[in-house]
C-alpha cells in the first residue's frame, strides 16, 4: 500500500502548506494564497467569474489534490528505486524540483507571470518558503507513519 500511504502523506503535508499559506497571505507576510492561485487558474480555464467564494471552493481540493499526487509520486518513486524516503537530500532535491516547476512552469501557466511575479516581486521566494514547509511536512508525516 505504498501508493495510498504516499497520497496520504502529500494530503497532510499539503494541507500543512495550505495552512501556512493562506495565514502568511491573511497576517499580509505573502502576497498571495496558494488557494487564490490554483482556484483563479480553475475559474480562468473554466471561464467562470471567479468571485471569492468561487475560487476558494476550487482552489482548496486542486491544491489538495495535486499535493496527493505530488506526495505518491515521491513515494512511489523512492519505492521503486529502492531509496531511504526518510532521507534529507532525496526530499531536499524533490522540494527543489516541486518548486521549480512551481515559479517555471505553473505560475506562468496559470497566469501568475514567471516566477509568479504578478503575486509580487518575491512570489519566487515565497514559493520557496512554502515549498520547504511542503518538504519538511512529508518528512515529519513519513516519520510517523
Amino acid at each position: 500500500m505504498p501508493e495510498l500511504q504516499g497520497l496520504i502523506v502529500g494530503l497532510l503535508a499539503g494541507i500543512l502548506m495550505g495552512i501556512v499559506s493562506e495565514i502568511g497571505y491573511q497576517i499580509g507576510i505573502f502576497k498571495s494564497s496558494l488557494f487564490i492561485i490554483d482556484g483563479s487558474f480553475v475559474t480562468n480555464i473554466l471561464g467562470v467569474k471567479g468571485n471569492r467564494g468561487k475560487v476558494y471552493t476550487f482552489g482548496i481540493p486542486l491544491h489538495l489534490i495535486t499535493s496527493m499526487v505530488f506526495g505518491g509520486v515521491y513515494k512511489s518513486m523512492t519505492d521503486l528505486l529502492n531509496w531511504n524516503p526518510h532521507a534529507v537530500w532525496i526530499l531536499t532535491s524533490y522540494s527543489i524540483i516541486l518548486w521549480l516547476s512551481m515559479v517555471l512552469v505553473a505560475l506562468p501557466i496559470s497566469g501568475q507571470g514567471f516566477l509568479g511575479k504578478k503575486g509580487g516581486r518575491f512570489a519566487w521566494l515565497e514559493q520557496l518558503l512554502l515549498h520547504i514547509v511542503y518538504g519538511t511536512g512529508l518528512w515529519l508525516v513519513l516519520l510517523i507513519i
